[in-house]
Protein backbone atom coordinates (compact mmCIF):
# COMPACT_ATOMS: atom_id res chain seq x y z
CA UNK A 1 0.00 0.00 0.00
CA UNK A 2 1.54 3.32 -1.40
CA UNK A 3 2.64 6.50 1.55
CA UNK A 4 0.13 9.01 1.45
CA UNK A 5 1.19 12.65 1.42
CA UNK A 6 -0.35 14.97 4.14
CA UNK A 7 0.90 18.79 4.93
CA UNK A 8 4.22 17.40 2.60
CA UNK A 9 4.90 14.81 4.23
CA UNK A 10 4.93 11.24 3.99
CA UNK A 11 3.04 8.96 5.90
CA UNK A 12 1.71 5.42 6.11
CA UNK A 13 -1.60 4.49 5.06
CA UNK A 14 -4.33 2.89 7.30
CA UNK A 15 -2.52 -0.56 6.65
CA UNK A 16 0.98 -1.85 7.38
CA UNK A 17 3.40 -0.69 4.48
CA UNK A 18 6.76 -2.54 3.38
CA UNK A 19 9.15 0.01 2.16
CA UNK A 20 12.56 -1.22 0.24
CA UNK A 21 14.94 1.94 1.01
CA UNK A 22 18.24 2.28 -0.57
CA UNK A 23 21.29 4.50 -1.77
CA UNK A 24 23.21 3.66 -4.51
CA UNK A 25 25.16 4.81 -7.96
CA UNK A 26 23.54 5.86 -11.12
CA UNK A 27 24.63 2.35 -12.17
CA UNK A 28 22.94 0.70 -9.71
CA UNK A 29 25.05 -0.39 -6.73
CA UNK A 30 25.17 0.53 -3.11
CA UNK A 31 29.19 0.18 -2.79
CA UNK A 32 31.46 -0.31 -4.82
CA UNK A 33 33.95 -3.25 -5.86
CA UNK A 34 36.17 -2.34 -2.42
CA UNK A 35 32.97 -2.56 -0.65
CA UNK A 36 33.02 1.73 0.06
CA UNK A 37 30.29 3.08 0.17
CA UNK A 38 31.49 7.13 1.25
CA UNK A 39 30.83 8.45 -2.65
CA UNK A 40 26.99 7.60 -1.50
CA UNK A 41 27.39 9.91 1.49
CA UNK A 42 24.02 12.50 1.51
CA UNK A 43 23.77 16.28 1.36
CA UNK A 44 21.25 17.17 4.22
CA UNK A 45 18.23 17.61 1.92
CA UNK A 46 18.81 14.11 0.74
CA UNK A 47 18.37 13.15 4.46
CA UNK A 48 15.87 15.20 5.52
CA UNK A 49 13.72 13.69 2.54
CA UNK A 50 14.62 10.32 4.32
CA UNK A 51 13.83 11.51 7.45
CA UNK A 52 10.28 12.48 6.40
CA UNK A 53 9.62 9.31 5.18
CA UNK A 54 10.97 7.54 8.35
CA UNK A 55 8.94 9.35 10.78
CA UNK A 56 6.11 7.14 9.74
CA UNK A 57 8.18 4.23 9.86
CA UNK A 58 7.43 1.97 13.38
CA UNK A 59 10.18 -0.82 12.91
CA UNK A 60 13.07 -1.63 10.47
CA UNK A 61 14.04 -4.82 9.16
CA UNK A 62 18.26 -5.70 8.65
CA UNK A 63 20.12 -8.81 7.58
CA UNK A 64 23.39 -8.73 9.92
CA UNK A 65 25.50 -6.90 7.54
CA UNK A 66 22.92 -4.02 7.57
CA UNK A 67 22.79 -4.20 11.31
CA UNK A 68 26.62 -3.95 11.86
CA UNK A 69 26.42 -0.81 9.55
CA UNK A 70 23.77 1.13 11.31
CA UNK A 71 23.77 0.15 15.26
CA UNK A 72 26.78 2.47 15.24
CA UNK A 73 23.61 5.40 15.22
CA UNK A 74 22.99 3.95 18.86
CA UNK A 75 26.54 2.65 20.07
CA UNK A 76 28.97 4.99 18.98
CA UNK A 77 28.89 8.38 20.89
CA UNK A 78 30.25 10.45 17.97
CA UNK A 79 26.59 9.67 16.04
CA UNK A 80 24.48 10.99 18.47
CA UNK A 81 27.13 13.85 19.85
CA UNK A 82 26.13 17.81 19.31
CA UNK A 83 28.69 17.99 15.83
CA UNK A 84 25.94 16.36 14.03
CA UNK A 85 24.19 18.35 11.48
CA UNK A 86 20.88 19.20 12.19
CA UNK A 87 18.69 16.28 9.68
CA UNK A 88 21.53 13.96 10.80
CA UNK A 89 20.56 14.55 14.22
CA UNK A 90 17.13 14.46 13.62
CA UNK A 91 17.83 10.72 11.87
CA UNK A 92 20.12 9.71 15.10
CA UNK A 93 16.79 10.09 17.12
CA UNK A 94 14.21 8.39 14.84
CA UNK A 95 16.47 5.15 14.31
CA UNK A 96 16.82 5.18 18.09
CA UNK A 97 13.39 4.69 19.12
CA UNK A 98 12.14 2.49 16.15
CA UNK A 99 11.87 -1.22 16.57
CA UNK A 100 14.83 -3.53 14.65
CA UNK A 101 14.02 -6.74 13.41
CA UNK A 102 17.49 -8.14 12.75
CA UNK A 103 17.35 -11.71 10.60
CA UNK A 104 20.56 -13.92 11.57
CA UNK A 105 21.63 -17.06 12.19
CA UNK A 106 24.65 -16.09 13.35
CA UNK A 107 23.81 -13.06 15.73
CA UNK A 108 22.83 -13.97 19.17
CA UNK A 109 22.56 -11.21 21.02
CA UNK A 110 21.51 -7.59 19.63
CA UNK A 111 23.73 -4.38 20.63
CA UNK A 112 21.15 -2.24 20.52
CA UNK A 113 17.70 -1.38 23.00
CA UNK A 114 14.25 -2.43 21.13
CA UNK A 115 16.00 -4.78 18.97
CA UNK A 116 15.23 -8.41 18.17
CA UNK A 117 17.23 -11.16 16.43
CA UNK A 118 15.08 -13.49 14.13
CA UNK A 119 17.00 -17.03 13.03
CA UNK A 120 16.05 -17.05 9.86
CA UNK A 121 14.54 -15.25 7.36
CA UNK A 122 10.93 -16.39 6.21
CA UNK A 123 7.85 -14.39 4.62
CA UNK A 124 5.46 -15.24 7.27
CA UNK A 125 7.64 -13.39 9.89
CA UNK A 126 7.84 -10.05 7.36
CA UNK A 127 4.17 -10.68 7.23
CA UNK A 128 3.74 -10.41 10.83
CA UNK A 129 5.41 -7.98 11.36
CA UNK A 130 4.05 -5.42 8.91
CA UNK A 131 0.44 -6.51 9.80
CA UNK A 132 1.16 -6.17 13.07
CA UNK A 133 1.63 -2.20 12.43
CA UNK A 134 -0.62 0.52 11.09
CA UNK A 135 2.80 2.52 9.92
CA UNK A 136 6.02 1.47 7.43
CA UNK A 137 7.88 -1.05 8.03
CA UNK A 138 11.41 -0.46 6.32
CA UNK A 139 13.84 -3.19 4.38
CA UNK A 140 17.24 -2.26 4.18
CA UNK A 141 20.18 -3.78 2.22
CA UNK A 142 19.80 -5.48 -0.69
CA UNK A 143 20.53 -9.11 0.36
CA UNK A 144 17.75 -8.89 2.61
CA UNK A 145 15.39 -7.15 0.25
CA UNK A 146 15.90 -9.28 -2.35
CA UNK A 147 14.14 -12.22 -0.12
CA UNK A 148 11.06 -10.03 0.40
CA UNK A 149 10.87 -8.44 -3.68
CA UNK A 150 10.82 -12.37 -4.29
CA UNK A 151 8.18 -13.29 -2.08
CA UNK A 152 5.72 -10.11 -3.55
CA UNK A 153 6.60 -8.68 -0.03
CA UNK A 154 7.48 -5.12 -0.89
CA UNK A 155 4.70 -1.83 -1.35
CA UNK A 156 7.05 0.51 -2.37
CA UNK A 157 10.58 1.05 -3.56
CA UNK A 158 12.85 4.41 -2.72
CA UNK A 159 15.73 4.92 -4.46
CA UNK A 160 17.94 7.18 -3.66
CA UNK A 161 20.59 7.72 -6.79
CA UNK A 162 24.08 9.56 -6.09
CA UNK A 163 25.69 11.15 -9.21
CA UNK A 164 28.22 8.12 -9.66
CA UNK A 165 29.01 5.71 -11.43
CA UNK A 166 31.24 3.09 -9.72
CA UNK A 167 31.33 -0.08 -11.82
CA UNK A 168 30.75 -2.72 -9.61
CA UNK A 169 29.71 -4.16 -6.24
CA UNK A 170 26.90 -5.08 -4.73
CA UNK A 171 23.52 -4.34 -6.73
CA UNK A 172 20.45 -2.58 -5.73
CA UNK A 173 18.57 -5.18 -7.21
CA UNK A 174 19.66 -8.58 -8.07
CA UNK A 175 19.40 -10.29 -11.28
CA UNK A 176 16.04 -12.40 -12.11
CA UNK A 177 13.64 -10.47 -10.15
CA UNK A 178 10.94 -8.88 -12.49
CA UNK A 179 8.34 -6.30 -11.00
CA UNK A 180 6.13 -3.75 -12.59
CA UNK A 181 6.29 0.12 -11.24
CA UNK A 182 4.63 2.91 -11.16
CA UNK A 183 6.55 6.33 -10.70
CA UNK A 184 5.13 7.99 -8.10
CA UNK A 185 7.75 10.63 -7.42
CA UNK A 186 10.95 12.68 -8.75
CA UNK A 187 13.13 14.54 -7.24
CA UNK A 188 16.41 16.20 -7.51
CA UNK A 189 17.95 17.06 -4.36
CA UNK A 190 21.93 19.12 -3.86
CA UNK A 191 24.93 17.57 -5.26
CA UNK A 192 22.88 15.94 -7.93
CA UNK A 193 21.23 13.50 -5.85
CA UNK A 194 17.70 12.01 -7.17
CA UNK A 195 14.94 10.43 -5.33
CA UNK A 196 12.35 7.49 -7.74
CA UNK A 197 9.97 6.24 -5.99
CA UNK A 198 7.51 3.80 -6.86
CA UNK A 199 5.02 1.61 -5.88
CA UNK A 200 4.91 -2.02 -6.43
CA UNK A 201 2.24 -2.90 -8.96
Amino acid sequence: MPLENVGGRWHPAAMGTLVYSTIGSLDGYVNDARGAFDWAEPPEDVIGSINDVLEGVDTYLYGRRMYEVMHVWETDPDFAGPGLSPETARFSRGWRVAEKVVFSATLATPVTARTRIEARYSADAVRDVVDATDGAVTIEGPTLATHALRDGLVDEVHRYVAPTLVGGGTPVFPAGIRLDLELVEQRRFDRGFALLRYAVR
